[in-house]
């Protein structure tokens, strides 16, 4: 059985091969691709909304135990979320 984890965004429960971990690396918060960066990881689902949902509830910062004032996202990382999704791997 895979793991299960919850999306920060959403709140919903998925496998963790359906989400993507988010990581604080060097005052910045990360896609971490590959799931290996060291720390706590957030999991959210590869999509625009709720990328913005978490941000809208600062749930990053919380799920990270990182200052709210760690920087995340670029516009362009926000256009592109859904080209991190595991679904996009070949």
């Amino acid at each position: 059985m895979e793991p299960v984890r919850t999306c920060v965004g959403c709140r919903a429960r998925a496998s963790r091969s359906a989400l993507i971990r988010v990581a604080a690396q060097n005052g910045e918060l990360v896609f971490d691709e590959r799931a290996v960066l060291p720390g706590r990881g957030a999991w959210l689902h590869p999509t625009v909304e709720c990328l913005q949902a978490a941000l809208r509830r600062r749930a990053f910062a919380r799920a990270l135990r990182v200052p709210a004032t760690y920087g995340f996202p670029q516009a362009s990382d926000v256009r592109n979320v859904e080209r991190h999704s595991p679904r996009n791997k070949g």
